[in-house]
């Protein structure tokens, strides 16, 4: 029979590496498996605090209390406002958010209500 083409020319089966050791080969597929498909997960730094508004550290915690009812105060306050200017549900909206505030300076309040500052009996 006659072949228009001839057969591939016989070659050894030789490998340019020595051995093909399965495990070398599962590790090297973890690797790249890794390399492409796993994210890249962040190193874990201390997260250093803006100093743009810094507390004092030595301020005690009544001016504390104090400061931050006073805060809710003037926020429940211009919600309150702010509410008298808009209609329909965003009004509501505004009116659930002071509500909120204002609760949470009822809190405060009576937080700073039990406090015994320091120095004073009673």
């Amino acid at each position: 029979m006659f072949k228009p083409t001839p057969n591939p020319p016989e070659t050894d089966d030789v490998s340019p590496y020595e051995s093909t050791d399965p495990k070398k080969l599962n590790e090297a597929a973890d690797r790249a498996l890794d390399y492409y498909l796993k994210p890249v997960i962040p190193q874990v730094t201390p997260r250093k605090p803006s100093t743009i508004f810094l507390i004092a550290p030595d301020i005690d915690n009544e001016t504390l209390l104090a400061n931050a009812c006073e805060s809710l105060a003037s926020a429940s306050v211009m919600l309150s406002d702010f509410a008298g200017l808009v209609e329909g549900t965003h009004r509501n909206t505004l009116l659930g958010i002071q509500q909120s505030v204002m609760l949470g300076e009822l809190a405060v309040n009576r937080l700073l209500d039990n406090l015994d500052p320091p120095g004073c009996t009673v």
